[in-house]
């Protein structure tokens, strides 16, 4: 029974249990901007669509109702600027974390493969591979890699944990490298709709991939843009070779999105008017927070887009990370993403306004 947990590295977040206990003690309480979690209120006509569905006795179709497909096809084509995309071209998943980390296993991939990320990114990347048994390899730039092996390549853009936005310049030279080494591309743009100082572009735009989305997949996810974390509602979106292929797998799984949550998907995609108002809250406490820290010594880097500010005072992450429980404030080493975050944290700015300004508070 441990043979496949033995593959895994520790969990990450029980080494910041101590921390947390620091930072709970404090006399005003904890703000913990450590995880990311969304803290508003599910927007109503997303909860009413939820309701209405809630008599749903019949068992779900992993493919979606032909209501969620349009909702998806639509809104890849009008929001990511896909022209040409249809029902064949999405499937919906339970959740974003779930797709990434069981993506290579239900491609097939094994040893002698590779799965190459970025060398900061979202703990997830790595376990997918090393749950199928495949080769974990990082890069800075994808197309230096030796493609030899390469099965599966992860982009994220907007990344986790930095905010980093690939020019959409580097996602076509990206793109064709891929596609001329045979390489499947899977873009993970959880947080494109999070732009702050760069506007983030999907890889399936038109003048990214040609208006071809063959050999390239994009994951979105609904649990920033619109509070649905606790929905796992998501989505994929591309090559329909790719997506067939793993319909069927998903079929005999019986990974199903239950069916109020499809029909509330339905209708936050269907709406923008909410995306907009939880964009201007987050807007609101990133730059409490960003003015709070740069005051208190911290440099900020990247953070154009996402939910996170990547900074650091030029010392070791859990130096930083104990300094802030200090002063009641909860955040994540740098170290979680990747050896070359260990002098860095990330700051989510998810917390309520109470709590964010809290934080403010403290770091003056």
């Amino acid at each position: 029974m441990a043979a496949v947990s033995d593959r895994l590295p520790a969990f990450p977040w029980d080494k910041l249990e101590p921390y947390k206990k620091t930072a709970a003690a404090h006399a005003d309480g904890i703000v913990d901007l450590s995880v990311g979690t969304p803290v508003d209120p599910v927007p109503q006509l997303i909860r009413h669509a939820l309701i209405e569905a809630a008599d749903s006795p019949g068992y779900p179709t992993v493919w979606g109702t032909v209501a969620l497909r349009d909702a998806i096809t639509g809104w890849v084509r009008g929001r990511l600027g896909a022209s040409t995309a249809e029902h064949r071209n999405v499937l919906p998943v339970v959740g974003s974390k779930e797709l990434v980390a069981w993506l290579p296993t239900q491609l097939g991939l094994g040893a002698g493969d590779k799965v190459a990320y970025p060398r900061l990114a979202y703990p997830t990347y790595e376990v997918g591979a090393r749950l199928c048994g495949a080769e974990a390899v990082v890069y800075d730039d994808p197309t230096e890699l030796d493609p030899a092996g390469v099965k599966l390549l992860w982009l994220n853009s907007p990344s986790n944990p930095t905010g980093k936005v690939l020019a959409k310049e580097e996602l076509v030279r990206i793109v064709a490298w891929a596609r001329e080494h045979g390489i499947l591309l899977f873009s993970d743009e959880c947080y494109l709709e999070l732009g702050w100082e760069a506007e983030p572009v999907s890889v399936l735009h038109d003048d990214v991939c040609g208006g071809s989305y063959e050999g390239i997949v994009a994951v979105h996810s609904l649990s920033k843009r619109s509070n649905l974390a606790g929905y796992r509602a998501a989505f994929v979106a591309g090559d329909a070779d790719v997506l067939g292929e793993l319909l069927e797998i998903r079929k005999h799984g019986g990974m199903m999105t239950p069916a109020p949550v499809q029909a509330a998907t339905v209708a936050a995609l269907g709406d923008d008017a909410h995306v907009e108002e939880q964009r201007e809250r987050y807007a609101a406490r990133r730059a409490a927070l960003r003015t709070a820290l740069e005051a208190h010594g911290f440099r900020v880097e990247h953070s154009e887009a996402s939910l996170y500010l990547w900074v650091t005072r030029d010392e070791p992450c859990w130096d930083t990370v104990a300094h802030l429980a200090g002063l009641g404030i909860l955040v994540a080493p740098g170290d979680f993403y990747g050896e070359a975050g260990a002098r860095f944290v990330r700051v989510a700015f998810t917390a309520t306004d109470e709590r964010v300004e809290a934080a403010v508070k403290r770091l003056g």
